[in-house]
């Protein structure tokens, strides 16, 4: 028996094994890392499309009050309060927390938030035309940029600055015809 062939052979077959299965192992992990962007992707747009449906029924709400619709201050609130429960964002906000990364959960809950704000002013009788609402209607849309540059940092590498758009903010107070124009900050 030649026992350089036979030798040859083992080592030969055993790294056509090993590399196989490295290979396929390197397979495996590039294709769940693109699940994993896929699925982040999906929950980071579930979650902004359901906060957006919960803010157009504030808005709406808020519209309606200002048109003395003869409801209740505790109809407005339980209204205000369904805005929120009906839009799902109760469960996208879940399912972002348990796929998103750190920074994309923490941009959501700091819009979460501010979407309560939001729907408290309302519930409370803010109009749209009212300070009230102004005072939570534009760190909401701040909030809510914030959360699509993160979502777009982590997602494309790429991110978005409000002059991309020709504004000087996210949160619109610079275009918005009702409120008093930002205050610049002080140069030390």
């Amino acid at each position: 028996m030649d026992w350089g062939t036979l030798i040859a052979t083992v080592s030969g077959g055993s790294i056509a094994i090993t590399g196989t299965v490295l290979a396929d192992h390197l397979r495996h992990r590039r294709e769940g890392g693109r699940e994993l962007a896929e699925r982040r992707r999906a929950v980071s747009v579930d979650f902004i499309g359901a906060a957006e449906t919960c803010h157009a029924r504030l808005r709406q709400l808020a519209q309606e009050s200002a048109e003395e619709t003869g409801r209740t201050a505790d109809e407005l609130a339980a209204q205000a309060r369904a805005a929120l429960a009906d839009s799902g964002l109760g469960e996208a906000r879940e399912r972002l927390f348990i796929d998103a990364s750190a920074t994309v959960a923490g941009a959501g809950q700091t819009m979460f938030q501010r979407l309560r704000a939001l729907q408290a002013a309302v519930a409370a009788g803010a109009q749209p035309s009212s300070a009230a609402f102004h005072n939570a209607y534009h760190p909401y849309i701040g909030a809510v940029w914030a959360y699509r540059v993160a979502v777009r940092a982590e997602t494309e590498g790429r991110s978005l600055t409000p002059e991309t758009f020709g504004w000087s903010r996210w949160d619109g107070t610079d275009r918005c015809t009702l409120c008093p124009p930002p205050t610049p900050p002080l140069n030390p």
